[in-house]
């Protein structure tokens, strides 16, 4: 009995390892692993525009999925994005602008005094309910949810 006990525990302890991420297996994910482009997600752009929506859902997001998203700001207005939650709730792999990548320790807000684009990549890592807004906005445009399962 307790041969099979044992036997069950490791099957059910090498399944979540079986799990596929968007179609393929993690052993055809290659040397790079987890940040193999089988293991990347494009998602929408952020738009920051002085009272236009950031975006038009909500994200949900997978743990152990590699993500890239830009966020654009057209200059209509000095505007921020904040979210410390999510971005302690992610491994951010690079931030890139004007093609220079900054591969940050941690993020608390990000701001755009001026019209630009930049790209983050990261991974999900926390499963839960986060959101980038706009510091101090109250509408719901303002703002994007975003569950990591």
């Amino acid at each position: 009995m307790k041969t099979l006990t044992t036997l069950a525990t490791v099957v059910a302890l090498c399944l979540p390892a079986a799990g596929f991420a968007d179609g393929a297996p993690r052993d055809e994910w290659g040397r790079a692993g987890i940040l193999s482009s089988a293991n990347k997600v494009e998602l929408p752009p952020v738009m920051l525009s002085s009272g236009m929506p950031l975006s038009e859902a909500p994200w949900v997001l997978k743990s152990g999925t590699y993500y890239e998203f830009e966020i654009e700001g057209d200059g209509s207005a000095e505007l921020a994005l904040e979210g410390s939650e999510f971005f302690r709730a992610i491994w951010i792999d690079e931030i890139v602008v004007n093609d220079l990548e900054i591969r940050p320790l941690g993020v608390n807000s990000i701001e755009f005094d001026d019209a630009g684009e930049m790209e983050i990549g990261f991974v999900a890592i926390k499963p839960g309910t986060y959101f980038l807004r706009i510091p101090g906005s109250t509408g719901e445009t303002q703002r994007l949810e975003i569950t990591i399962e």
